[in-house]
C-alpha cells in the first residue's frame, strides 16, 4: 500500500494536473520530471492518482508515494491514507488516552487540565497556583508554554516547587493530579530538563513540537518513559488559505505519529479560534488507531481557560500554485 496525500491547489484547473505532477517529483526525487531516468520515476517519484476541479480557482490532487522514500523516519513525512508498514515503523504515542488516563486514574468523565501562568510569575507563585488547581481536583496541570527559563522562574527550581506542591495536594486530598513541565529547548537540554522531570516524579512533560523538532516528540518519549503533551507553538504559520497544511492533518494526524499522547490546539470561540468543523477533524485524527497506536488525548484551548476534551482523518495538505 502506498501513502496517499490530498493536496488541494491553488491554481486554474487547466494548470492542476502538471501541477500535481511536479509536486510528486519534487517532494521525492526534487528534479523536474525530464531530468529523471524512467527506472528512477517509476520506482521513486510520486504518483498522481487523480486530480478534481473544486470550482473557484481550487483543484484537489490526490498524490501516492512508495512508504520506502520515508524509510521510517519521521522528519521525512513533512507532507495522508496511512500504510500499515509505514506506520508499524514509526513511534506514535506510547501512552494514548488510556494511558494518561491510567496515570491519573481517571475513569468515566474528560480529563480536566489546565495551565500555569503568566509568563513573569515567579517560581514560587506558580507552585501556588499549581497547589491550588491540584486542591481543586485538576487532573493534569501543565506549563505554559512560554516558560521556560526566564530569570522569575528558571526551570529547575520551577520544577522542582511546582512538582512539590502537586504532591502536597494530593497527599491531602488522595487525589492523583499530575504536573507536566514545559521541557522545550535545544536537544541536549531538552533531554536533560526531561530526564530532571522523572527525577522529580513526574510523569509527563510538555514539548513545542515544532520550534523542538518532531522527532524530538519520540524522542523524549522514547528515552525517559514520560507521557508527552504537544503544544502547536508556530502551527498558525503553516495555516494559511493557499498554502501550507490542514490543521487535521498537523495536529490530528503528524502530531500522533510524532509520539504525542496529548495535544493542544486553538478551541471554538477562543482567541485563536477554529471552526467546529476543523476541531471533529482534529479529534478524528487524535481519536484513531491506525497501526494499533493508542488513542491520544486532545487538549483544546480557549483564550486563558483550558480544558481536557473528548475524543475520533482528513488527509489533507495544502500548497500553492506559484
Amino acid at each position: 500500500m502506498r501513502l496517499r496525500v490530498t493536496y488541494h491547489l491553488a491554481c486554474s484547473s487547466r494548470l492542476a494536473a502538471a501541477t500535481a505532477r511536479d509536486i510528486a517529483f519534487e517532494q521525492t526525487v526534487e528534479l523536474p520530471a525530464d531530468s529523471v531516468s524512467p527506472e528512477v520515476a517509476a520506482r521513486v517519484a510520486g504518483r498522481v492518482e487523480s486530480v478534481a476541479s473544486l470550482g473557484r480557482g481550487r483543484s484537489r490532487a490526490v498524490i501516492s508515494f512508495d512508504p520506502l522514500a520515508v524509510c521510517g523516519d519521521l522528519p521525512q513525512l513533512l507532507n495522508l491514507e496511512w500504510p500499515d508498514e509505514l506506520l508499524a515503523a514509526l513511534r506514535g504515542p506510547r501512552l494514548g488516552i488510556a494511558g494518561l488516563r491510567e496515570l491519573t486514574g481517571v475513569r468515566g468523565r474528560p480529563l480536566l487540565c489546565t495551565v500555569l501562568k503568566p509568563l513573569g510569575c515567579s517560581a514560587r507563585r506558580l507552585a501556588e497556583l499549581a497547589y491550588g488547581f491540584a486542591r481543586a481536583g485538576v487532573d493534569l496541570i501543565k506549563d505554559d508554554h512560554g516558560l521556560v527559563d526566564q530569570a522569575p522562574a528558571p526551570f529547575g527550581e520551577r520544577l522542582e516547587r511546582c512538582q512539590e506542591a502537586v504532591a502536597r495536594a494530593n497527599g491531602e486530598t488522595g487525589g492523583n493530579t499530575l504536573y507536566f513541565p514545559n521541557v522545550t529547548s535545544v536537544a541536549s537540554v531538552m533531554s536533560d530538563r526531561a530526564g530532571a522531570a522523572r527525577r522529580a516524579g513526574c510523569r509527563g512533560v510538555l514539548v513545542n513540537a515544532l520550534p523542538a523538532g518532531l522527532g524530538a516528540v519520540g524522542e523524549i518519549a522514547a528515552t525517559t518513559g514520560l507521557a508527552i503533551m504537544s503544544h502547536p507553538a508556530l502551527a498558525g504559520a503553516f495555516f494559511q488559505p493557499d498554502h501550507g497544511f490542514a490543521p487535521a492533518v498537523l495536529l490530528g494526524d503528524v502530531f500522533r505519529v510524532a509520539g504525542s499522547d496529548a495535544v493542544i490546539y486553538p478551541n471554538v470561540g477562543g482567541r485563536f479560534t477554529f471552526s467546529a468543523a476543523t476541531c471533529a477533524a482534529i479529534t478524528h485524527g487524535c481519536g484513531g488507531r491506525s497501526g494499533g497506536w493508542h488513542r491520544r488525548f486532545r487538549r483544546r484551548e480557549a483564550g486563558s481557560t483550558q480544558r481536557g476534551c473528548r475524543t475520533g482523518s482528513s488527509a489533507t495538505a495544502r500548497t500553492r500554485s506559484s
